[in-house]
């Protein structure tokens, strides 16, 4: 069963610049993660400083063989110093409605 998961990220604007460096220098080793079938980073309309990424994912599994790899912790511990609120994560499932 295929997982979207969307992160919302919160950033103190002087560090906009600096997450869009991180996500730039990790986002090719992300999408070729086993598992990850797409990822992009998107920014909301209203606000200059909130970011989301939104990513798909073979399975829960691949998911959190992710969020439990190196590539990961690096990647979190860099990007949570530059936070102005603390982030909120989704993971998602199609719905079968008729």
């Amino acid at each position: 069963m295929e997982i979207l998961r969307i992160v919302r990220l919160s950033f103190d604007e002087s560090k906009t610049n600096e997450f869009i460096d991180i996500f730039q220098s990790t986002k090719s080793q992300i999408r070729s993660f086993e598992g990850c079938t797409h990822l992009e980073l998107m920014k909301d309309l209203n606000y200059p400083n909130v970011f989301y990424t939104y990513s798909k994912w073979v399975s829960d599994d691949a998911l959190e063989a992710y969020r439990n790899s190196s590539l990961f912790k690096e990647t979190w511990s860099k990007t949570k110093l530059l936070f102005n609120a603390k982030a909120s994560a989704y993971s998602l499932i199609h719905a079968l409605v008729p």
